[in-house]
């Protein structure tokens, strides 16, 4: 009897983790053999053996990668920790920071909208945002300054030729705040203000004069851009922005574990962020950076939290054409426009991008494998996020790719790529 106890505790611990494990994973795409959507299993084991040697040369703590084919997972791999010091093995259902991988989330929720009458992407943005109207430009004295950080040259603003878009915040042609001289006026006359939210802090924006005349440049805009197309969203809507992708995309799609904060009780599966030192070791970065750092403030552009059990399923839906599980979120016609280059050749070298390239709606998109250099398929599309997270969709070979790390490690975004092709056989 003594020993009879611990067996029966031993064995309904087991059954627990195991009715855990299955409840993390009801709703994970299915999983399949390699072999049986047209993979390598040998070959897909070099993803197992880059991570690793990333992780030898210090470059990140851990990973979680996946590989879907034909709406099947065929590689799932967690690597490394969580949290190096702590010794956290990574887990699969590790919660990441998306940071940018955020923006396509965005973009989708827009394009409901779009589905549903409510909104135009040639609608300007004073339509949902009165104070963007009569937008100026902002040009400097003299172009050739190189003003020191934070400091403000002397300039002049100009009014814009237009409008700017609801297409032109989804595809970087906005000029709003996209890291030149009207960012730093607006750093001074509309700061970044997380105890706000949408509604308080958007409207301030739209005194910010842009960069360059919309529509003839592709710039970055980290924040600012697609945070505007948040607040449209609740505009268009009549949702918060948080409710409206819960109840609209996250929901229905199965996604549990994506939302803009993480609660208490999912606060442990949280990976540590870490950056890479001079010296080229890895240096923990505690809590968040200020501009996440908040509970209000719902970053379209930024914000989110998810899985790669997750974020698969968002990719995967793309992928199908706008459906998943029965689930219809966008029809297919608009999941081929969001993937279609919508600015010429303005995403090139000018742009500091690859040859073979174009942007579409919050995703960059293969216009030319050769030229771009990539193993991706003409026609994949996607993007990454500030602290390393990568996914794509490639329709060519009905596959999607997902890459989820807490480092920044720019080279290790290519080098998975090649990978996963490299393992295509047929």
């Amino acid at each position: 009897m003594k020993r009879t106890a611990p067996l029966f505790l031993t064995s309904l611990l087991a059954v627990s983790l195991t009715l855990s494990s299955l409840q993390a994973l009801a709703d994970s795409l299915p999983e399949t053999r390699p072999e049986s959507v047209g993979l390598s299993s040998e070959r897909l084991q070099r993803i197992n053996d880059l991570i690793e040697r990333y992780m030898a040369d210090q470059q990140i703590s851990g990973a979680v990668t996946m590989v879907a084919r034909h709406g099947q997972i065929a590689h799932v791999e967690s690597q490394g920790w969580m949290d190096r010091e702590q010794q956290k093995p990574m887990r699969r259902d590790a919660i990441f920071r998306m940071a940018s991988m955020t923006k396509p989330v965005t973009a989708v929720a827009i394009l409901m909208l779009m589905e549903e009458g409510k909104l135009r992407l040639s609608d300007p943005v004073s339509r949902f945002i009165p104070e963007f109207t009569d937008t100026q430009v902002a040009i400097a004295v003299d172009e050739n300054a190189r003003p020191a950080p934070g400091e403000i040259p002397a300039h002049y603003t100009v009014p814009a030729s237009r409008e700017i878009t609801l297409r032109d915040l989804l595809t970087h042609t906005s000029g709003l705040e996209s890291g030149g001289l009207g960012g730093r006026i607006g750093n001074n006359i509309a700061p970044r203000d997380t105890t706000m939210n949408l509604e308080q802090y958007i409207p301030t924006l739209g005194k910010v004069p842009l960069d360059f005349q919309p529509g003839t440049r592709w710039r970055y805009s980290a924040l600012a851009g697609i945070e505007v197309l948040g607040r449209v969203v609740e505009v268009a809507s009549g949702m918060t922005y948080d409710r409206f992708l819960e109840e609209r995309l996250f929901a229905p799609l199965g996604m549990e574990d994506t939302a803009f904060t993480v609660p208490a009780d999912k606060q442990s599966r949280l990976v540590m962020r870490y950056e890479r030192t001079d010296q080229g070791q890895l240096e923990r970065r505690e809590g968040n950076p200020a501009w996440l750092d908040t509970t209000t403030l719902f970053a379209g552009g930024a914000g989110l939290y998810s899985t790669a059990d997750d974020y698969i399923r968002f990719a995967q839906m793309l992928a199908n054409g706008g459906e998943l599980d029965g689930q219809r979120i966008l029809g297919l016609r608009t999941v081929e426009l969001m993937a279609s280059n919508h600015i010429g050749d303005l995403y090139g070298p000018d742009a500091n991008r690859a040859e073979g390239m174009g942007f579409g709606l919050a995703v960059d998109v293969v216009l030319d494998p050769v030229k771009a250099d990539t193993r991706k398929g003409t026609g994949s599309f996607g993007w990454g996020g500030a602290f390393g997270t990568y996914y794509w969709v490639d329709p060519q070979n009905d596959l999607v790719g997902l890459l989820m790390v807490q480092t920044p490690a720019d080279d290790l975004r290519p080098d998975f790529v090649n990978a996963v092709g490299q393992a295509i056989v047929k």
